[in-house]
């Protein structure tokens, strides 16, 4: 879709030989390659464009025991989200969706959204927890709610503006936070919402937001600097 709300295209999400999937998260490449995570299977798939499949087919690029959130970092490195091992994956993807130097991060509790950090780092979000920030070399650097002494309700999807500032949605809290670098945290949206899962800056200036409450996708003029 677009920022207006127009269809752009539409991706029926069917394995060949195995039939219908349900995606979780999906993310997008640089490149453009789809990418999305399939938790009832527990694979991550990615669409294929060939010769013999103009409009795309589905590929099983990963599997793990429980992937939910899906990003792309600033590296180019796809990042996955395991609940139930409690880890954050990482790999690259070959010209023939093959992946490369696998690497995970390990000890989250309930992981579940994840997104790219400040400084090319990452920040993932734990069910009814916390929201963790690594570094670029995937060093763990602390929790927003410890760093910025800020409590949180359900915290699900992750962004970061271009200032490098941390932006939360908290289901349970029904608002959209921002966590400037030095800054007290400032609420963007607290009305309106009624599950707000997914967030994402876009390049625009607008804030996105998916919002489960009532099947919506809602934009926002933003500014990361507060009037």
């Amino acid at each position: 879709m677009d920022l207006e709300g127009r269809s752009i295209c539409h991706l029926p999400c069917h394995l060949p030989g195995t039939g219908a999937f349900v995606p979780e998260d999906v993310a997008v490449t640089a490149a453009g390659l789809v990418v999305v995570s399939d938790l009832v299977r527990g694979a991550v798939h990615a669409l294929q464009h060939a010769a013999r499949a103009p409009l795309g087919r589905w590929v099983t690029v990963g599997t793990y025991q429980a992937p939910r959130g899906l990003a792309v970092d600033a590296a180019g490195r796809l990042l996955v989200t395991d609940y139930v091992l409690g880890a954050v994956h990482s790999f690259t993807l070959s010209p023939a969706l093959q992946p490369l130097a696998p690497a995970s991060m390990l000890g989250l509790e309930g992981p579940c959204w994840v997104g790219p950090g400040p400084d090319g780092g990452l920040a993932v979000s734990e069910e009814f927890g916390d929201v963790w920030l690594f570094g670029s070399a995937c060093q763990p650097l602390g929790s927003l709610g410890v760093l910025k002494g800020h409590a949180f309700g359900n915290p699900a999807g992750v962004c970061t503006d271009v200032e490098g500032s941390v932006v939360v949605a908290d289901e349970q809290g029904r608002r959209v936070t921002l966590f400037p670098r030095a800054r007290e945290p400032v609420c963007l949206v607290s009305e309106g919402l009624g599950r707000p899962l997914g967030v994402a800056c876009a390049p625009q200036g607008q804030l996105v937001v998916a919002d489960a409450g009532d099947s919506c996708i809602k934009v926002y003029q933003y500014h990361s600097e507060p009037a």
